[in-house]
């Protein structure tokens, strides 16, 4: 056969290789198999600083402890570079998707707890910062498995911040420093705001409507 009756065949794959690229290239790891676990290991990390931060509040003098500040702060940085990671590197998963906001929720609920029961929060703050969670945990388990986004806005991310810096500063100081109470209100506003956000375009989706 000679070599003009092959190329057709030839020039025909290598059109459909330029046509349709692999999508592996684009959503493979950035990074080897070990450091791509790293951001779960983070998550799971905060997930076990929780009753360490616990048991240190419990032990705390008037809901005042440089340690369990510490430890909440620990907590705090590790939600900003998991998920920096596993976005910088493409390796986001299933598990971060659950398991890291909630992390982050069972640690600032335990410290608004905490923090409640020395007195140094009032029943309101607790009682929006619980049933802002208790509604969007539900959301979360009524509407995941139906194709609906449920991803984490750019206010929710904002509130979530303020919110550890507000109480890590409450955590440190003494009983009667106003400041960081303010700051406290200000991220549980975004909160609450963001928690409607959510609910509004879950609602919407659910519809069939854009968010």
């Amino acid at each position: 056969m000679s070599v003009r009756g092959e190329s057709p065949c030839v020039e025909a794959r290598a059109w459909r290789v330029q046509e349709y690229p692999s999508p592996v290239e684009t959503t493979a790891p950035a990074v080897s198999a070990p450091l791509a676990q790293l951001p779960n290991a983070l998550t799971i990390l905060r997930l076990a600083l929780v009753p360490v931060f616990v048991i240190l509040m419990a032990n705390a003098d008037g809901g005042h402890s440089w340690a369990a500040g510490i430890v909440f702060v620990v907590a705090a940085l590790t939600d900003q570079i998991d998920g920096w990671l596993a976005r910088r590197w493409h390796v986001e998963s299933a598990f971060g998707k659950v398991a890291d906001p909630l992390a982050d929720r069972l640690m600032i609920d335990a410290a608004v707890i905490m923090l409640w029961l020395d007195g140094r929060l009032p029943f309101i703050a607790l009682g929006l910062i619980v049933l802002r969670d208790v509604v969007l945990v539900g959301g979360y388990r009524v509407f995941a498995g139906k194709g609906i986004d449920l991803n984490v806005s750019m206010l929710g991310k904002v509130a979530t911040w303020i919110l550890y810096a507000s109480l890590c500063l409450i955590i440190v100081t003494t009983d009667g420093t106003d400041w960081p109470l303010w700051l406290f209100w200000i991220g549980l506003a975004l909160a609450v705001a963001a928690g409607i956000g959510y609910v509004n375009a879950t609602v919407r989706q659910a519809r069939g409507k854009p968010a």
